[in-house]
């Protein structure tokens, strides 16, 4: 049943989805907080920071609402309800509770809002940063004129990826830091050459300047290799 108006849509909701971006996650609460009714859980599902989390879960909290901040860890498309999401704060139990029998893979990790997004957020880095690097590369290819051969071996290369691998990545770097810093460097010379967007390789040289100036600053990668 479509409503005209949000508050028409939660008025007798026992639990409320607030499927909304981070930037309309506050207006998307404010809008209902008054009219839901005392004890219905309100699941925001935004990918906002932590801290806007928090602050979520203590407008719900100051009008007897409890608050479940949830993390969608797979794309939705094709998963629909089916979608794995981490769940933390008040209500996070009871999120967990009404949403897994309906199919939704629910991990609780914290009765604190903002511990899901934490989680989330930090695999972001990694995932979001990686599609901008792989953007960048197809672009100055496509300059080169070499799209295709430079897909095909990005694609060998990351279909190769396991833990191993990922070790080298992050302990072979201060290790190798200047020769890869030499490398970077002469990536954002061809990327200039090219008049492709250099700046995430940019922002790569600037990380590797200071890794080689101070190796220490590279965390080991936690458990045994």
């Amino acid at each position: 049943v479509r409503h005209d108006d949000p508050a028409s849509a939660v008025a007798e909701a026992d639990l409320v989805l607030a499927v909304t971006s981070a930037s309309g996650a506050a207006a998307a609460l404010e809008s209902v907080v008054a009219v839901l009714p005392r004890g219905a859980v309100y699941a925001d599902l935004s990918t906002a920071s932590p801290g806007s989390k928090h602050r979520l879960g203590s407008t719900a909290a100051a009008a007897g609402v409890g608050f479940v901040d949830v993390a969608l860890m797979a794309p939705v498309p094709g998963n629909g309800l089916r979608t794995p999401s981490l769940a933390a704060g008040p209500a996070a139990e009871a999120f967990a509770a009404t949403m897994r029998p309906l199919g939704m893979p629910v991990e609780v990790v914290g009765s604190e809002a903002g511990q899901a997004a934490t989680r989330k957020l930090l695999r972001s880095v990694v995932m979001k940063g990686l599609a901008q690097l792989l953007i960048e590369a197809l672009r100055a290819a496509e300059a080169a004129g070499l799209a295709a051969e430079t897909w095909d071996q990005l694609v060998a290369q990351l279909s190769e990826v396991d833990e191993a691998l990922l070790r080298r990545l992050v302990s072979g770097t201060p290790l190798h830091a200047r020769r890869r810093l030499d490398e970077m460097e002469a990536t954002v010379e061809l990327l200039d050459e090219l008049g492709a967007d250099a700046t995430m390789s940019q922002a790569t040289t600037a990380r590797l300047r200071q890794i080689a100036a101070d190796p220490a600053s590279v965390p080991e990668p936690p458990g045994h290799p």
